[in-house]
């Protein structure tokens, strides 16, 4: 046995070394897309900072502020399940550009609000488009990057982590002068992205076979895809809730929330490109996401005690979630991508409708709990979502051991 795991050792080596060689060595159309996919990203945590703000200048409560991200990403994971109806008919690269056109209407829109009922709205508009673009943007770096699919997903959640990190502190630069010019913001750079794959991004071949609307369901009848679905539906609720209710208990300027969670979305980044990689080569994707679910428990616990106590620990414990979150993307999306024998579109548009019905009801639910019950409650009940998405996981591990790499 040790024979073994020694002679198989330089070859997983081997091939970690092969897949950083081609992590930099892409088509001008893989940066171009990915470029594209940080801008999309970005306006998730775009209106962090300015939340305070927002519900101050619209006379709203938190509660109904959250709505901003439960708007979003409840249109996002239902129009998740037409994404690939859709690029199947038309091509990625034509409904990158649809997805990135309606997030530029609905971004100046949403600056242009003059109440959070329209904000609210604009911001469902905005999730539309988001669904068409990130969806899509997978399946197309996936296609024409060099390397393989572990390195398209890579340089996916690179600009994810990217996206997320610089999605606040755009929105504490430009929201400390204004509340409504990070949405003006984003739908210049949404603008340049969508000029950027004009002239970068091919036209991507159509799909043998065109894709049917209820092919995304119907994936999830695979256990291992399931399990994982359901799995990131419990822990997207943590994830949101760190994300979309601890601006409230900060008791910061959009400045001090947006360097907070830019430090967050750093961590994201680093741990969801370098170390994640590693530890999954290292221990394999179950143990990977099990213990780390289990530290983001601790870390979700410890931000229950800290708030309302200690802005310091809360803020070390916002960054140190950053890093966990980073691997678990990471996880969740190689999973999503590779446990099933599914084309990788119509996967991953099934694992995202479920998934991201959690960024949909935490952030809502997070204020309703703070509001009636105290601001540590919202923490302990991301931490009780954690045990869940633990104990999926490991009752399905069997159904998500079939694709894992080879562990040495």
């Amino acid at each position: 046995m040790e024979g073994q795991l020694a002679a198989t050792r330089p070859a997983v080596e081997e091939t970690l070394e092969a897949e950083k060689a081609s992590l930099l060595k892409q088509p001008k159309a893989v940066w171009a897309t990915a470029l594209a996919a940080v801008f999309a990203f970005m306006g998730i945590g775009l209106v962090d900072p300015i939340l305070p703000a927002i519900a101050k200048n619209l006379d709203a409560t938190p509660s109904q502020v959250s709505l901003l991200f439960t708007s979003y990403f409840l249109v996002t994971a239902v129009a998740m399940l037409i994404t690939g109806y859709v690029s199947s008919r038309i091509g990625g690269k034509k409904t990158l550009l649809i997805g990135l056109a309606v997030i530029v209407v609905f971004a100046s829109l949403s600056g242009l609000s003059g109440s959070v009922g329209e904000l609210i709205g604009f911001r469902a508009g905005w999730g539309l488009g988001n669904a068409l673009f990130v969806a899509t943007a997978l399946a197309v770096i996936v296609g024409v990057a060099s390397g393989g699919a572990g390195t398209a997903i890579i340089l996916y959640e690179a600009a994810l982590g990217l996206g997320i990190s610089l999605g606040p502190l755009l929105g504490a630069l430009l929201g400390g002068w204004r509340w409504r010019a990070p949405f003006f913001g984003t739908a210049v750079l949404m603008a340049a992205a969508f000029i950027a794959l004009i002239a970068l991004l091919p036209r991507t071949p159509l799909p043998e076979k065109k894709v049917r609307l209820r092919d995304p369901l119907l994936a999830l009848g695979h256990k291992g895809l399931r399990t994982t679905a359901a799995s990131g539906l419990f822990y997207n609720y943590g994830f949101f809730t760190i994300l979309a209710f601890t601006p409230f208990i900060l008791g910061m300027d959009a400045y001090g929330i947006g360097g907070v969670f830019f430090g967050w979305g750093v961590a994201v980044a680093v741990f969801s490109v370098f170390v994640a990689p590693v530890l999954q080569n290292r221990f394999g994707a179950t143990r990977v996401l099990t213990g780390t679910l289990a530290v983001l428990m601790l870390d979700l616990l410890g931000l229950g005690l800290a708030a309302g106590h200690s802005v310091p620990a809360v803020v070390v414990l916002v960054v140190v979630s950053g890093a966990l979150l980073g691997i678990n993307n990471t996880v969740y999306t190689e999973l999503a991508m590779g446990v099933s024998d599914t084309p990788r579109p119509v996967a991953s548009a099934g694992y995202n409708f479920v998934r991201w019905m959690g960024g949909a009801l935490a952030p809502f639910a997070a204020a309703q709990l703070a509001e009636h019950f105290g601001p540590q409650v919202p923490f302990f009940a991301g931490a009780l979502a954690m045990v869940v998405a633990i104990a999926i996981a490991f009752l399905g591990r069997r159904y998500l051991a079939a694709h894992e790499p080879h562990v040495v």
